[in-house]
């Protein structure tokens, strides 16, 4: 048990800090969505299924899509002003 957090807090770690570092919006939306993931595994391994199950249909569900679609809607227009 000691061994599977030790893993999902390293994988969380690692996401979080890449949202961070990341120069591209996309691809801290995605880091994003596995810093939730890797959240909701956390919630999984304390013996809190529900709220496990509602941190990945409400973050990663609907706010990681949400973003995603904001960032693709916006760059649509900085991608017509550039040409």
């Amino acid at each position: 048990m000691d061994i599977i957090f030790l893993i999902i807090s390293i994988i969380t770690i690692i996401s979080s800090i890449m949202v961070v570092l990341s120069k591209k919006l996309v691809h801290s939306a995605v880091y994003l969505a596995g810093t939730f993931m890797g959240t909701a595994g956390l919630f999984l391994l304390l013996k809190a299924e529900f709220v496990a199950w509602a941190q990945v249909l409400v973050y990663v569900g609907a706010v990681v899509t949400l973003i995603l679609f904001t960032i693709m809607l916006t760059r649509k227009g900085e991608e017509e002003n550039a040409e």
